[in-house]
């Protein structure tokens, strides 16, 4: 009988940004057998060192609590999987970093008669690369699918190149919730949901922050927030360059318009009307029947992802809300992309908890077997592997960062320093040089 029908679950997730342990790890408690209200588990979390490895204020912002927490390479990890024993394992890592642990952990168990069952997906809506990023999460024994929308595409994918599609597994958002909707604050309050790279440049992002704070000159009786992913020098999944709060340090602002950080379920607790361009945020608003809009300003793009809400009757530009205008949302498109907001989200992960209880509960597991291997993908699976110091059969390459041993406070210092360095890069320096080459 496994561990887990006797006592908590153990579960381990790998992330590399905040938004991803935030997914990953809210993830392992929704799968995770329920005793009354609260799931049976340990927790503990592991976080790939790079540039995108969250702070501790983003950690906190999170808001969800490890047993234990810990910064790792890959190689570290592989080594710690292979000395501890888990139940269940969540990858909440970009698509290359969940290929290249497929691959190591079948190393490091291929002489084990156990295993724990490995799960993956995504952190929000899947808007571009859908089979790049499907057939690099091809081999965990769960592919999580956030709708039934999903689900479908992702079986599609994986039957159309010949390969497995058992492993998808439809569930929900795993951070959905808070309370209803009950109708307007006392001020009224438009919330824009910011997101790090969409959109890129300059102009676009100054045009938004400037429709912002026209609508809060407007609408002197509203109160109006930009909710922030970051501070400037933090990253979250994706590379914020040009930060909103550079842009507004520039601007004369009405005393309504207001920069806030903090949890967003928080913010959507006073929240009246919810903005974003494609933001996931546009979820969580329409899970609490918020009122929401996807803005349309800037065009209806695939770059953008706003083409995500099509048919969503979310659709609007700032010169509608100005007016006064509320999108009324598709009651079926709602209903496909796992949103819930009939009350149907406490079941969506059954599913998910029965086909794990029904792994564990299996004498043994076989090997892990991705999709890409060095025959399948000769040309491609080697760069993949190496990004994370594995070769082809995922053991760690000569030279690989502590391939034998933890690092020491020197060496410590030095990865801060060094993941500060490329920050700083990316936010200051690289953005004068690209405008340099513009001149």
């Amino acid at each position: 009988m496994p561990a887990s029908a006797t006592k908590a679950l153990r579960v381990a997730v790998l992330a590399d940004s905040d938004t991803r342990w935030k997914w990953g790890a809210l993830t392992a408690n929704r799968i995770a057998p329920h005793s009354g209200d609260r799931p049976e588990i340990r927790l503990d979390g592991y976080l790939l060192r790079g540039r995108a490895t969250p702070t501790a204020r983003q950690l906190t912002e999170v808001g969800v609590r490890a047993d234990s927490l810990s910064e790792v390479t890959a190689v570290e990890f592989l080594r710690a999987m292979s000395d501890k024993t888990y139940d269940v394992l969540v990858l909440a890592l970009v698509g290359g970093g969940v290929q290249a642990m497929l691959h190591g952990l079948k190393r490091v168990w291929e002489d084990r008669s156990t295993r724990p069952v490995v799960v993956t997906g995504y952190v929000g809506v899947v808007y571009e690369k859908l089979a790049d990023g499907l057939l690099l999460r091809h081999g965990a024994d769960l592919v999580l699918a956030n709708s039934r929308q999903d689900a479908e595409r992702f079986r599609a994918v994986y039957e159309g190149v010949g390969a497995d599609a058992s492993s998808v597994t439809e569930v929900a958002l795993p951070f959905l919730g808070g309370a209803a909707y009950a109708g307007e604050h006392e001020p009224c309050t438009v919330v824009f949901a910011a997101q790090p790279s969409v959109p890129e440049s300059r102009k676009d992002r100054t045009y938004l922050l400037d429709r912002m704070v026209r609508h809060a000159r407007r609408h002197p009786e509203r109160e109006v927030l930009l909710k922030l992913r970051s501070k400037p020098g933090e990253h979250t999944t994706h590379i914020e360059e040009l930060p909103y709060q550079k842009l507004a340090q520039k601007m004369d602002l009405p005393s309504n318009f207001r920069l806030v950080y903090g949890h967003m379920g928080e913010v959507l607790d006073r929240t009246d009307l919810l903005v974003t361009v494609s933001s996931t945020a546009a979820l969580e608003s329409l899970h609490r029947s918020i009122p929401t809009a996807v803005l349309t300003d800037l065009g209806v793009r695939e770059s953008l992802g706003n083409h995500h809400f099509i048919g969503s009757g979310c659709l609007a530009s700032w010169d509608q809300l100005d007016d006064g205008h509320l999108p009324v949302p598709d009651a079926e498109w709602v209903a496909r992309q796992g949103v819930a907001a009939d009350g149907a989200y406490e079941t969506a992960f059954d599913a998910a908890r029965e086909r794990i209880a029904k792994l564990l509960s299996a004498p043994g597991l076989p090997p892990l077997t991705p999709y890409y291997t060095p025959v399948t993908a000769p040309g491609y699976l080697p760069g993949i592997l190496a990004r994370h110091h594995l070769g082809v059969d995922g053991s760690p390459l000569p030279g690989a960062p502590a391939a034998d041993k933890s690092p020491g406070p020197v060496r410590q210092i030095v990865r801060r320093a060094a993941r500060g360095a490329y920050r700083h890069g990316v936010q200051r320096v690289a953005p004068v040089i690209r405008r340099m080459g513009e001149l």
